[in-house]
């Protein structure tokens, strides 16, 4: 297989593994600085089993990676343009959103 194609399966992989809403809620938790499990769970409202697997998965790609302290685990985002690219698609979104709604009004009136 050549490079290329390798690399378009990576960033495929990569994709899958934040495709999920609540794993860019926590990229988004992550943002600030590290966390625990426990502060996850607590800002996401949901069981800390739910966080843990998510977490497991982004870790297991190389989106987050992890600190020990004690009997904490502290959960990082790995390369700060992962941040980057979470950013700049929420805006190419937020944008899509706004011209569609002018499209709306603009139809409407």
């Amino acid at each position: 297989m050549n490079r290329s194609k390798t690399i378009y399966e990576l960033q495929a992989e990569v994709c899958k593994a934040i495709a999920s809403p609540k794993r860019l809620e926590i990229i988004n938790s992550l943002k600030a600085g590290e966390k625990t499990v426990s502060e996850l769970v607590e800002m996401l409202g949901v069981p800390k089993a739910n966080v843990s697997q998510h977490l497991a998965v982004m870790r297991h790609k190389g989106i987050l990676k992890t600190r020990k302290r004690g009997v904490n685990v502290y959960y990082s985002i790995s390369n700060p343009k992962v941040i980057q690219a979470c950013t700049l698609m929420r805006e190419v979104l937020t944008e899509q959103m706004r011209e569609k709604s002018k499209l709306l009004r603009s139809a409407s009136a």
